[in-house]
């Protein structure tokens, strides 16, 4: 499989495991009773098994009957689970979960989910037991790779933060005491000079301050440091060699930007497009310039679910372009009177409406089994016709156009097709 192949599977399965975590951070359980096990890929099996069985023979002294038997039977759910494996886990290791969640009007279900090779593995064996399932560590895998840090500063304010893979965090920022060039009555030029050269290596020290306390921490994991600013501020800051040393050599560019605000860190990144050529909101940039330029100019563009599921089903699609904070499922109503097929994107979380056929005008009703994950629906057609699969971050301009102007869903074609 190519690199490129590599990526579009890795990608689809973040989504599906960011489902799974999305819907047990939802779950709710009555009392100390949601069972979560981490299992790295180098324990045996049955180590883990005789865990789960000590584990619930201690269960047994549980005072409560109810939160007694809800554990009880999560660990003998996990244990029969647990007899599908080897002599060790999969690549990556497994994680488990399983209890009786709150189901409404004072009922509960038990609900298991096994999730087999993780993004990243498992570091450490962990057993926990709590009103919700331990989803962080699950969450932290998930996170994109690439660490920057990002600095932009002129002689008023500044502003630090991070460059998460696609997402730009601000972390502080500060205002400095640094006066206008114009000098007070009564002040000799060059007394004056001074004092300003004074205020601005001090701001420059606490600018220096806040990055170096941001970032030498994490020293180790950083792919490096932008800094940004007009000429010649950003200069006299690097030059000045006011960041730490052990910091100081991770700084891979420095950018001319307008803005020293918050909105100046995600200009900063957009100026340091070379140097973030592998950075994976690089990557998400130019897929969605793409798509505008042949939306704008060209005719090998579409957008929205039905138009381009139609493209699609053509075989007409070589790049599908889904925003990662989609939520939608699809409904397919099959109309009984005509043979009519309508489908309908809603919102994940609410229940499927009802339905009159955009042919006859017959009510036509869907069940449970009409509804699928829009995500899953379109990718599903897109691997069978060899199209890639690009999930877009919102966490820029045109990321968040997709999302809002697009409905989420949009495609890069091979060749016009009019739909």
């Amino acid at each position: 499989m190519s690199q490129e192949g590599e990526q579009d599977q890795s990608d689809r399965k973040k989504y599906e495991f960011r489902k799974v975590i999305e819907d047990l951070k939802n779950f709710d359980g009555s009392g100390t009773q949601l069972v979560s096990i981490y299992v790295p890929e180098d324990r045996q099996i049955s180590d883990v098994v005789a865990h789960v069985t000590q584990e619930h023979s201690e269960a047994a002294n549980i005072k409560s009957k109810q939160t007694r038997t809800a554990v009880q039977d999560a660990l003998t759910s996990i244990k029969d689970r647990l007899r599908y494996f080897d002599t060790f886990p999969p690549e990556n290791g497994i994680v488990l979960f399983s209890g009786a969640v709150d189901s409404g009007g004072g009922q509960t279900e038990m609900v298991t989910h096994v999730l087999e090779s993780p993004p990243q593995p498992v570091e450490s064996f962990r057993y926990h037991c709590d009103s919700d399932f331990l989803t962080e560590p699950l969450e932290n895998m998930l996170a994109d790779k690439g660490l920057y840090g990002l600095v932009v500063l002129d002689r008023r304010e500044a502003n630090v933060g991070w460059l998460k893979g696609k997402r730009v965090e601000p972390v502080k920022s500060a205002s400095s005491l640094v006066p206008g060039k114009q000098r007070k009555g009564g002040q000799s030029a060059q007394r004056f000079a001074r004092l300003r050269l004074e205020a601005i290596d001090n701001f420059y020290q606490e600018v220096a301050g806040m990055a170096n306390d941001l970032f030498v921490p994490k020293r180790h994991e950083l792919d490096g440091i932008l800094v940004g600013g007009p000429s010649p501020t950003k200069d006299e800051f690097l030059d000045g060699d006011y960041l730490h040393h052990e910091i100081q050599d991770n700084v891979i560019g420095k950018f001319d930007v307008a803005y020293t605000d918050e909105s100046g860190l995600k200009d900063l990144v957009d100026n340091a497009e070379d140097a973030l050529a592998d950075a994976e909101v690089m990557k998400d940039k130019k897929q969605m310039e793409e798509f505008f330029e042949e939306l704008n100019a060209g005719d090998r563009a579409t957008y929205g679910f039905e138009q381009t599921r139609q493209n699609l089903m053509m075989g007409a699609v070589d790049r599908l372009l889904i925003s990662e904070d989609l939520r939608k499922d699809v409904v397919t109503y099959d109309c009984g009177e005509c043979g009519n097929t309508d489908r309908e994107v809603i919102d994940r979380r609410k229940s499927t409406p009802e339905h009159t056929c955009s042919d006859c005008g017959s009510e036509v009703d869907a069940t449970e089994e009409d509804r699928e994950d829009a995500i899953d629906h379109l990718i599903e057609i897109a691997e069978q016709r060899g199209t890639e699969t690009k999930f877009i971050s919102t966490d820029f301009e045109k990321g968040e156009q997709l999302y809002n102007a697009f409905g989420g869903f949009a495609g890069i074609l091979r060749y016009s097709t009019g739909v």
